[in-house]
């Protein structure tokens, strides 16, 4: 596995001159990090009139933005979360705690499991016996699971091989640096990672470079993540096959899973979203960064929802911190306040 290339010294005038047309989004920004978190937005379901309350057994109840089911505990708390649509599904279990202290004091405690289920949910599938297999599984599992997964691709982790010694995880970079040794080459998948051909369900062979060896720019992580990993269909590209698309501009546009947060406002900048109070641990987040792309979308991440000083906080691979990171390179990794990501974050999606 390569060592993670450290950045070269660049100028404060060359990196002006590099982000002159989009200054103030990659600059001034930056200089808000720690502004004040705004006031939660409230978001009102329209419960069972027990919600909530204890009955001294398992209850179904049906909510709303999104609708979904969740099933309470006898003591009227919420231990699963399905949402129509999706086959993403988050359930209670043991408290875990994910940080990265080379790059970051931010630290993540949570007792949410994202998993993928075999089918989307539908109202009344907890009827169905495809789901009643499922849920009897995974429910109180400590098999990896959507966070575990994503955490095995940051700097230092150990490297984990395959039957056939092909390594699936451990630490991984953006990308190899363009010809002016500043920016970093995009369009790392997660086959360039492996190092292996891989032919997608519509037939299309792609076949990995070898200069991109252990690279995942930001949609090629959750590719990996989702797709290889957890086996969420995959596209070939953003326009050949069926299921998640190359890019993170297709994946917010596609039709796959549920939009919790729609794009909105002019393109091509769009507008922040007011609420965001709808999210939920899994979902991907979608942010809009460059100027040079037109109305593409440019980013995505994956929301792990709060850190321990209460921020709103996900995991992505950046081209500052060359990988995966919830660290603090080229921006914190939260989207309330008005720092860096934040102000640019503009839609989400539940797979």
């Amino acid at each position: 596995m390569p060592k993670r290339k450290g950045r070269p010294v660049v100028h404060t005038a060359t990196v002006l001159a590099l982000l002159a047309g989009s200054a103030y989004f990659t600059y001034e920004l930056r200089k808000d990090e720690q502004a004040k978190v705004p006031a939660a937005q409230t978001v009102t379901d329209n419960a069972l009139q027990n919600s909530g309350k204890a009955t001294g057994k398992e209850t179904w109840e049906r909510l709303n933005d999104p609708a979904r089911s969740v099933l309470r505990d006898g003591k009227g708390a919420i231990i699963a979360t399905f949402t129509d649509g999706a086959r993403t599904a988050t359930l209670k279990g043991p408290s875990r705690t994910f940080t990265e202290p080379a790059n970051t004091s931010t630290k993540v405690v949570t007792d949410d499991w994202v998993r993928l289920m075999s089918e989307p949910w539908t109202k009344g599938a907890q009827n169905q016996q495809w789901f009643k297999d499922w849920f009897k599984q995974f429910y109180g599992s400590q098999e990896d699971d959507i966070f575990a997964i994503a955490f095995q691709y940051v700097q230092g982790v150990p490297v984990k091989k395959d039957s056939a010694g092909v390594p699936y995880a451990g630490d991984a970079v953006f990308g190899p640096y363009k010809a002016d040794g500043v920016d970093r080459l995009e369009q790392n998948d997660f086959y360039d990672y492996l190092g292996i051909p891989y032919t997608f369900r519509s037939g299309t062979t792609m076949s990995p470079r070898q200069e991109r060896y252990r690279a995942l720019d930001c949609s090629g992580f959750m590719r990996m993540v989702w797709g290889y990993r957890s086996r969420y269909p995959l596209m070939a590209s953003d326009t050949l096959g069926d299921g998640l698309p190359r890019s993170a501009n297709g994946m917010a546009r596609s039709k796959v899973g549920v939009d919790i947060i729609k794009l909105q406002g002019p393109s091509p900048w769009y507008t922040r979203p007011k609420n965001t109070d709808t999210l939920q641990p899994g979902d991907l987040l979608f942010f809009k960064m460059d100027h040079r792309t037109a109305d593409h979308i440019d980013h995505v991440a994956l929301y792990l929802g709060l850190d321990t000083e209460g921020h709103k906080v996900f995991i992505s691979s950046r081209k500052e911190q060359n990988g995966p990171t919830i660290g603090d390179a080229g921006g914190v990794s939260r989207i309330d306040g008005n720092g860096f990501y934040a102000q640019l974050f503009r839609s989400a999606k539940r797979l």
